[in-house]
């Protein structure tokens, strides 16, 4: 992800390129695994790390190798999911999440075919399933390299320090940072990784 050709390019945006010099960002190995992945980020939604590992562990306990198989997940008891930690709504999530991998044959879907914005629609009639949920999934887990999640609050927090932004209108800023965004293409999700390393640094 963190490719030469990323570096280079965002190299010459004045206002990045320090955070390129001073940051040292790890490399990733994508998994690839988007019906497992989504399950997860409904698990971690409003939670901390640490609780959400935990409670996700105890969710691959509940199936026989720990691997929430689409099916099981919507045979199994609604107390059961319930048992270890998730709230209603979250228990429900999941289960719309199996049952649309199993309509779809999500496990063995060819997303390399599919464009950000398809995989985006595709994914977000899922009741439960946001655009950023998504837009983590293409970033992290299909390694996408040219996505910007407006709507996430570190990458507006970011942005409004790095690029000194006083705008507080909601709708005004994200246009702003669209347009401050733009010349990051098309490696925004490069960008995106250093803005949030920065700021939490």
């Amino acid at each position: 992800m963190n490719s030469q050709a990323a570096i280079a390019h965002l190299q010459q945006e004045v206002t990045i390129k320090p955070l390129l010099a001073n940051i040292e960002m790890p490399n990733f190995t994508p998994s690839g695994r988007i019906y497992y992945d989504l399950l997860a980020s409904i698990v971690s939604q409003q939670l901390s790390v640490k609780v959400a590992d935990v409670i996700f562990k105890r969710f691959l306990s509940l199936f026989p190798d720990n691997y929430p198989h689409p099916d099981y997940v919507v045979a199994i008891e609604f107390d059961r999911l319930r048992s270890v930690g998730l709230s209603g709504q979250k228990a429900v999530y999941l289960k719309n999440v199996a049952q649309f991998a199993i309509e779809n044959d999500l496990e063995k879907m060819d997303w390399a075919s599919m464009s950000d914005e398809q995989i985006i629609i595709f994914l977000t009639t899922i009741k439960g399933v946001g655009k950023w949920t998504v837009q983590m999934l293409l970033m992290f887990t299909l390694a996408r390299p040219d996505i910007f999640p407006v709507d996430d609050l570190g990458i507006q927090q970011g942005m409004q320090r790095l690029f000194k932004i006083e705008e507080q209108n909601p709708r005004l800023l994200k246009i702003r940072m669209t347009e401050l965004a733009e010349p990051w293409r098309p490696w925004r999700t490069v960008a995106c990784r250093y803005l949030w390393r920065w700021k939490d640094s």
